[in-house]
Parts: structure tokens; C-alpha cells; sequence
């Protein structure tokens, strides 16, 4: 099967500081992977790549069948991408900021699959409501319905559950499991080891900017995925150059 998304050999400096280093990453289509690692191990850097907002230095990318960053047009009609700023627009209702991103990539009598993503996220008696009237989870639902509202192959998540309250994120995770459960390919950062371990059905180690390690969810061993991770960090620092990467 072909990967929807094929990264090879990729290098990133900022200055003198190299933080992707000849890094690996292959997605299959329909996965829902999940970026684990400390600040500063290159998640953030990794998921602007993939979503053409910054450019390597050196490696090959490939996403739905096109190239970075020569096709990087192509490419983000593909892609939705959703981080911890939710980009929408305060004075504009939920609605509205759905009917503008919609006209931004060209979508054409769609006010019957905005009122469908409306449905999606929770937010349909809302839809007049203007933004800057919502809570933070409100907000990063909308979010999520503005990345999908063209309908991608892939979903970029950078810390999604930043700054949200405990019965938000629980939301937040109900909305991407039907995500998922729609054949979407989802690639997530993550800190909150707990909440993405009943998410994702892959889990990629990033670690001084190399992709360690990848785990399928149901490899997972019994003690779990926190001591998965902490134990291919301790073998890392130790000297034991685990790459095993998909």
C-alpha cells in the first residue's frame, strides 16, 4: 500500500541548531498517529513542514501524491491543519467563519455541508452566535470543522487539547474519534500521554529530532504507553540507537 505521506531524510536547522535530523516518517492512509516527545524534540517543526508553513533544508516530502515545497499549493488542498490558535474570526459568527474559509478554497453551494459540520462538532444552535462568544473548547471544535470544511485526505493537529478544561477535551476527543471513523488520516503532537493513548492507533517516538521508534496501538505492552515511551527514551540516552521507524 502506498503511503499518503512519505517523508525521507528530512533536515531542518534554525541557525546553527539542527533540529530534524535525517528524519523518517511514513503515514498510511486512514492511520491516526500520534507525535510524542518533549519540548523541543521538533514535533511543531515537523507539522509546519507537512503543512508547507516552513521549508527544509534538505529531505524529500511527499503528501497525497505531491511534493514539498514545490507543490505546496496542491498540497494544502489536501491537508487541514488545526493547532492550539483556533484562526477564526471573532466578530464573525460560526457560520459565517465557515461560509469564508469555504470561498478560500473555492467551494461552491456548500451551505448544506456547513450546516453537516455544524452537526459534526456540536455547534449547530450556535451557528449564529458570533465567535468571540464561545468558550476555548467551542472555539477549537469550530476550529477543527473550519480544517475539514473542504473535505481532506489529511488532518494536522499540533497540542489540539491546549488550554482546554477537562470536559472540552473529552469533547474535543469524541469529535476526532468520528473523524477518524471516516477514514481520515490524522497526524497529532502530543504531550497528554493518557488522552492520546485512547486515540491513536500509532504512536511515533520523536526524540532530538528523529523518529525513534513507532508502535501500533494494539503492540502496545501491558505496562502501557507512558512506560513504552519512557522506555525508549532511557535506551536513547544509554546508547542504544533504537530506530525501528516506520
Amino acid at each position: 500500500m502506498k503511503a499518503i505521506i512519505e517523508v525521507r531524510n528530512l533536515i531542518k536547522r534554525f541557525g546553527h541548531k539542527q533540529v530534524l535530523r535525517k528524519l523518517n516518517f511514513s503515514v498510511q492512509q486512514g492511520e491516526f498517529v500520534a507525535l510524542l516527545g518533549s519540548n523541543g524534540a521538533g514535533k511543531t517543526t515537523l507539522l509546519r513542514i507537512l503543512s508547507s508553513l516552513s521549508k527544509p533544508n534538505y529531505g524529500e516530502i511527499q503528501i497525497a501524491g505531491y511534493y514539498l515545497p514545490g507543490q505546496a499549493a496542491q498540497v494544502r488542498k489536501k491537508l487541514g491543519v488545526v493547532s492550539h490558535l483556533p484562526l477564526l474570526y471573532g466578530d464573525l459568527s460560526a457560520e459565517e467563519n465557515l461560509k469564508f474559509y469555504g470561498r478560500l478554497y473555492g467551494l461552491s453551494d456548500f451551505q448544506n455541508h456547513i450546516e453537516e459540520i455544524l452537526q459534526l462538532v456540536g455547534l449547530l444552535k450556535r451557528k449564529k452566535d458570533l465567535v468571540r462568544t464561545f468558550s476555548r473548547g467551542m472555539q477549537q471544535r469550530l476550529a477543527i470543522g473550519r480544517a475539514i470544511i473542504h473535505d481532506p485526505e489529511v488532518l494536522l493537529l499540533d497540542e489540539p487539547h491546549t488550554g482546554l478544561d477537562q470536559d472540552a477535551a473529552n469533547m474535543l476527543d469524541t469529535l476526532l474519534q468520528e473523524i477518524a471513523s471516516r477514514g481520515r488520516t490524522v497526524v497529532m503532537t502530543s504531550h497528554d500521554f493518557p488522552r492520546v493513548a485512547n486515540l491513536a492507533t500509532r504512536f511515533d517516538v520523536l526524540y532530538k529530532g528523529k523518529i525513534h521508534s513507532s508502535k501500533l496501538a494494539k503492540d502496545l505492552p501491558q505496562h502501557g504507553l507512558l512506560a513504552y515511551y519512557q522506555s525508549i527514551v532511557d535506551e536513547i540516552d544509554t546508547g542504544g540507537g533504537i530506530q525501528d521507524a516506520a
